[in-house]
């Protein structure tokens, strides 16, 4: 079953398509200086090494994903690509519509995200499109809607364009995680031809691991937000002589101290789903298999009967008789695409990394918390 193509869709009406230059007049610009040509790429020739988040789009898209309903909440990244370098500057979030129609749904998100960006463009922000973000959680981002939304994005974008995974679980245990991906040049390839046969899959060794790849992230912070924050995790200490000791204006956080075995349990129900839906898809193939094989063990015999009958015609002297096209007689099956059970064991290895993550880190807090209580 294909995902409802709500988000690619919407993406694909409203990045800017290609379109033949006219020649209006308008204003000259200057050459780029010499200095500045190895920096500013204009031809796309410099390939991407890193992704730089602006603290400010970190904290739209953690405040998206909580407000949120589950992993419904995602967006458009805006920003420039530097000196292989692809600075992130902003970003704004995408509605979700669930009870709307697939039609309606892709126009009003397309017609929202056009208005959005002429918004931008108009008061002369940045409103270049260089890529999505999208909210899971325990690692579960190996679906059909996101390879399909960066397939296009790979085609209309410079550089591809990136897709940021923000994992909720994680956030919500204190540790903001973010993740870039891009598609690989041989997934895309793949994609292209809608080739996912075993015979491709085996030639060109392919598996949920080279389906994407990861570009390192790094946030970037101004100087001032940083002395904000140093100011408000500081102890404020009263001019005036009191008793009272000193308090900061942020509180203290005591989620370190969860020792998580909530996420545990449920990430096992995840990779139990995960694996039930992978027997289920397998099960699948294989019956596609066997009806293929039957088919073609049918049409291999006619075959074979149709050249016996005609050499025995032939040593009675009698003329041949004419060779039929196998395919309309027999209708043998297409091979099936593996390009879902591919994305079902990366989800199944997302979530298994997820679960060692987690049960490490609590093992460790169960021994800790109980050495403490034996002192």
């Amino acid at each position: 079953m294909s995902a409802p193509p709500s988000m690619a869709a919407a993406i694909a009406a409203s990045l800017p398509a290609p379109q033949s230059a006219p020649t209006p007049a308008g204003p000259t610009y200057e050459a780029i200086p010499a200095s500045m040509s190895k920096v500013i790429d204009i031809e796309a020739d410099i390939p991407l090494a890193c992704v730089q988040l602006d603290g400010m789009v970190v904290s739209k898209i953690i405040k998206h994903a909580r407000e949120a309903h589950g992993t419904s909440a995602h967006g458009v990244l805006l920003g420039l690509d530097l000196d292989g370098t692809l600075e992130v500057s902003n970003s704004f979030p995408l509605p979700h519509h669930i009870n709307d129609d697939d039609d309606k749904s892709v126009k009003g998100v397309a017609r929202y995200q056009a208005s959005m960006l002429r918004s931008l463009k108009e008061v002369q922000a940045d409103d270049s499109v260089v890529g999505f973000y999208q909210a899971m959680a325990l690692g579960s981002f190996y679906n059909q809607t996101l390879v399909e939304t960066q397939a296009i994005q790979q085609e209309k974008l410079r550089h591809g364009g990136v897709v940021i995974v923000h994992d909720i679980s994680r956030t919500a245990r204190g540790n903001a995680a973010f993740r870039a991906f891009r598609l690989t040049k041989a997934f895309l390839d793949a994609y292209k031809r809608n080739n996912f046969s075993t015979e491709s899959l085996i030639n060109h060794r392919m598996t949920f691991s080279s389906i994407l790849e990861e570009i390192p992230i790094r946030i970037r912070t101004s100087p001032l937000l940083g002395a904000f924050l140093d100011t408000l995790s500081a102890p404020s200490v009263s001019a005036e002589p009191s008793f009272a000791k000193p308090s900061s204006a942020l509180p203290p956080s005591f989620s370190v101290l969860n020792l998580g075995t909530n996420n545990v349990s449920k990430n096992l129900e995840q990779i139990i789903e995960a694996m039930d839906a992978y027997k289920t898809e397998e099960g699948n193939l294989a019956y596609m298999q066997r009806q293929i094989a039957r088919e073609k063990g049918k049409a291999d015999a006619y075959v074979a009967k149709r050249k016996d009958d005609n050499a025995a015609r032939i040593a009675q002297g009698l003329a041949p008789l004419p060779e039929e096209d196998v395919s309309r007689l027999f209708k043998i099956p297409v091979e099936p695409s593996r390009l879902d059970s591919m994305l079902l064991l990366g989800r199944i290895d997302a979530y298994s990394k997820t679960l060692e993550e987690t049960s490490s880190t609590a093992l460790v807090k169960m021994y800790a918390s109980r050495g403490s209580a034996v002192v």
